[in-house]
């Protein structure tokens, strides 16, 4: 398991960071404040409250997990 802090700043981004999670076989959550959601759903992210960051939680392990982090590092926030 590894998490992320993450931005989604702009509905783009939401399109963009969905497709990109949807390539991974494993489950992934968004959680903002109480609520999480599956980081694979666009109308899950729509939920969740954009102008904070989120934390996502990746319940992969090993190299895929890695690859994902690493294709998802231009949402991080810094």
């Amino acid at each position: 398991m590894k998490e992320l802090k993450i931005l989604l700043g702009t509905i783009e981004d939401v399109k963009e960071f969905v497709n990109i999670t949807n390539k991974y076989e494993f489950d992934c959550d968004l959680v903002s404040g109480r609520y999480a959601v599956d980081a694979k759903s666009i109308m899950g992210i729509f939920s969740l409250d954009l102008s904070k960051s989120l934390n996502m939680v990746i319940r992969g392990e090993g190299k895929n997990a890695e690859e994902l982090a690493e294709e998802l590092e231009k949402f991080t926030a810094k």
